[in-house]
């Protein structure tokens, strides 16, 4: 088969939301759906000790949140789906962020009581920044929610985009009766199933059929006057201006009760866009062309507690990637063959022989990775726009065990490897600073350098308020790094960072140093 039929098959995409969206039980739904499983678990039910198959981390089944991406891949209709299902909780932002560099759409979870929350907005934004095509599911409509065109406005406001419902709720909570589908003018009625996919009960054809009269009674006339108005004020759908990330459709449905998820994904598969060109340092690449290249987009050590693996999430690009066959390492210079190349459904693995442009595959890694790497058939260049963020929490790392030095250094090393948190250095003393984003991160990684390395630290605040990179003349930052040496770290590619107190130092700092530029991000290394 020729790379263009197999990228045709293929359809990469993220789901975001704000935490307790309903994102990760959606993820489930579409694997039920796939048949990649067969009985979805209760998400954060204290009676049924089941977990999202996609948390697999054991810190996300004990707290009920996702704090690592998930790679999982199906097959529906033809298609090869592959869903990155992403942290919600906004102190893993980071891992998102750098998650929508490798799909080339996005599937954004609402609740519909809460509407449009802080999160949201963040991770539209950066959407809108690329031009991501999105598509919105307003979940838990068999909930007392808001009104559903309360909810679009709301969604045109503060998500700063155009939207047109493809669906429509027949009223909700306790009286939801199920979702009219706009776009192929049919009716589907509500039956609660919250472990199995459910058959439609009913379909009609044409809103003025007096069975709609029958099954709904007086919701019927509500029903007709909603589309009614929804035909009068909202611009017919354009798949065009969905690609090009000024539309989004919408969707009404209750992931729990695997009700309208169905609709989604089918409209999904037909609408959505197939692997898209990506920039790098030199040209676009095209997802078509005979070479193989790709990016790193994450890193996670531990996959497989048992067996302390590390490995590296690619996003693949362009050409053909093929188990066992060597490729080129752009900034170690070398060239790498991979053996065990995977692809993933949740925390199980499958070897991987081939893969084509918008797959993710897993490469076991001893240390060559990091976040944003590429990898070609030879061809020197860089992938850009893989983000990169200062820290805005500092904390010392404190060691509970000197007996368990070594496995605390391997420990604090890859799990900073994996982005959600950056490892500095201070000589003399080799006292260790990590610096986050979130406060929710320090607790992550003080539970998993105890599970997964046997090793027990402790953590001290450290009143820093931005790290800056620091480039530029050497004996200027020499005698600034004398002068200041309190202040000075090294990160984990020996780059000189400077720990700034406040503001008001590091700005005095760039004024009196004009020989150093100062870098509020570390994106600097990769250019």
């Amino acid at each position: 088969m020729s790379i263009v039929s197999e990228i045709r098959k293929r359809k990469t995409f993220a789901i975001i939301s704000h935490p307790d969206a309903g994102k990760t039980t959606l993820t489930e739904k579409l694997l039920l759906f796939g048949g990649a499983i067969q009985t979805a678990g209760a998400v954060k039910s204290n009676k049924i000790k089941k977990t999202a198959t996609s948390d697999f981390m054991e810190i996300e089944k004990q707290r009920g949140i996702s704090v690592a991406t998930s790679v999982m891949t199906f097959e529906y209709g033809g298609k090869l789906v592959n869903i990155l299902d992403t942290p919600g909780h906004k102190d893993f932002a980071e891992d998102t962020y750098r998650t929508l560099t490798a799909v080339d759409s996005v599937i954004l979870v609402i609740d519909c009581v809460k509407g449009v929350e802080e999160q949201t907005e963040k991770l539209m934004s950066v959407c809108r920044m690329r031009k991501t095509p999105v598509i919105v599911f307003i979940n838990k409509v068999d909930r007392d929610g808001r009104d559903p065109f309360e909810l679009l406005d709301e969604l045109e406001e503060k998500l700063n985009i155009k939207v047109r419902p493809l669906s429509w709720p027949i009223n909700s909570g306790r009286d939801f009766k199920g979702v009219y589908k706009i776009y192929d003018k049919s009716l589907n009625l509500f039956e609660a199933n919250k472990t199995k996919i459910s058959k439609d009960i009913v379909s009609i054809d044409d809103l003025n059929d007096p069975l709609l009269d029958e099954l709904l009674g007086k919701d019927a006339l509500k029903l007709r006057e909603d589309i009614e108005l929804i035909e009068g004020v909202y611009d017919p759908f354009d798949v065009q201006r969905y690609l090009d990330g000024d539309l989004a459709p919408v969707f009404f449905g209750s992931a729990l009760n695997t009700f309208g998820v169905k609709e989604l994904l089918e409209k999904f598969l037909e609408i959505a866009p197939y692997p898209l060109p990506r920039n790098s340092s030199t040209r676009e690449v095209k997802p078509e062309e005979a070479k193989f290249s790709g990016f790193v987009f994450k890193i996670h050590a531990n996959l497989d507690p048992k067996h302390r693996d590390r490995i590296a999430f690619l996003r693949v690009c362009s050409g053909q990637f093929e188990r066992n066959k060597f490729f080129h390492h752009v900034r170690l210079n070398k060239d790498f063959k991979f053996s065990n190349p995977v692809t993933f459904m949740a925390d199980d693995k499958n070897i991987v022989d081939e893969a084509y442009a918008g797959d993710v595959v897993g490469l076991y890694d001893t240390g060559n990775f990091k976040i944003g790497d590429t990898l070609t058939q030879g061809e020197d260049m860089i992938f850009k726009g893989i983000p990169s963020f200062s820290p805005e929490i500092f904390k010392e790392l404190i060691n509970l065990d000197p007996m368990k030095s070594k496995q605390l250094e391997k420990g604090i090393e890859q799990l900073t490897d994996e982005g959600v948190a950056q490892l500095f250095r201070q000589e003399p003393g080799n006292r260790k600073f990590i610096g986050t984003v979130g406060e929710l991160q320090f607790e992550v990684i003080q539970y998993r350098l105890e599970h997964e390395y046997n090793a027990k630290c402790r953590f001290e605040a450290r009143a820093f308020h931005k790290a800056c990179w620091m480039t530029g003349d050497k004996e200027a930052i020499d005698e600034f790094s004398r002068y200041k040496q309190k202040n000075i770290v090294k990160d984990k590619d020996d780059n000189w960072v400077f720990l700034a107190e406040t503001s008001w130092i590091l700005n005095t700092a760039k004024e009196q140093n004009p020989k150093i530029t100062f870098h509020d991000t570390s994106e600097f290394k990769v250019i």
